[in-house]
């Protein structure tokens, strides 16, 4: 099943689940919702050009009831205008959409309306997005393939924390490196933040600089010897470094190695 199939099957099933919550929470008494009431909405831009998330979120804000999708754009083109005009709390944004670069647009946001906090939406985790996205200033990314649910409490918490916070989810926290001295993808998931001041570890940070030009080598389909002479290395010592190599990035064959090195824009299929 592909990344996108998954992500589809997430959101139609969380679309019935969330409003049949909410019909339910419309038939309790004013005093058992009273205490729920929340003392400030967090107002959202959703921008994304798959309609079944954003239908999907908005069910979810409904019963949550704390956030509120004031505005929804399918490129990131009028964003800066939109956040001029309505001036939400959070922007969610897509990575991969028509139109201009949405890295490159989230840095303007940045700098033009400080006040607005964003973070990432993606069907990909890839270890250059994370990096982009803390680049460019994001306070979070997530998986479309998350729980709605999740996704909503990390826009809550995007809003409510301190400057500087990165927030992830279950599935980007998975992604990135695991704590020093395991190296399992159940240790991965004991990764939960980012450390103070720095960006979210990734698998791919793991890597030397020595490492990571043999695993694009590997990606561009060069075998051990003719990696050997282009960095005038024996091909014993590539093989040491695949062996590393591998060894951190979790991976078992040099397929998945020329795979890996070609979704993180290290080399061209």
């Amino acid at each position: 099943m592909t990344e996108s199939s998954t992500m589809i099957e997430t959101i139609e099933t969380a679309i019935p689940r969330a409003i049949a919550r909410k019909k339910s929470s419309e038939g309790t008494s004013p005093l058992a919702t009273q205490r729920d009431i929340p003392r400030a909405t967090v107002r959202v831009v959703c921008v994304d050009d798959h309609s079944v998330l954003v239908e999907g979120l908005r069910a979810q804000f409904a019963v949550d009831g704390q956030i509120k999708c004031v505005a929804a754009l399918t490129s990131a083109e009028d964003l800066i205008d939109t956040v001029a005009s309505q001036r939400p709390d959070v922007a969610i944004l897509d990575i991969e959409m028509p139109g201009p670069d949405v890295f490159e647009v989230a840095d303007r946001l940045r700098h033009l309306h400080p006040e607005t906090r964003f973070i990432f939406l993606s069907a990909h985790i890839r270890d250059g997005f994370l990096a982009s996205a803390y680049r460019c200033g994001a306070s979070g990314y997530f998986a479309k393939g998350d729980d709605l649910e999740e996704i909503v409490d990390g826009i809550k918490r995007v809003a409510r924390c301190a400057e500087g916070t990165f927030v992830m989810g279950s599935k980007v926290r998975a992604r990135c490196q695991p704590p020093k001295g395991r190296t399992t993808r159940a240790g991965a998931l004991a990764a939960s933040k980012a450390p103070a001041g720095g960006p979210p570890k990734t698998l791919l940070d793991s890597l030397t600089q020595r490492e990571l030009e043999v695993l694009r080598l590997i990606g561009k389909g060069l075998s051990r010897g003719e990696i050997g002479e282009e960095l005038a290395r024996s091909p014993k010592t590539i093989d040491g470094h695949q062996e590393r190599i591998m060894k951190k990035l979790q991976v078992f064959t040099r397929a998945e190695l020329m795979r890996f090195a070609i979704r993180e824009g290290l080399a061209q299929a």
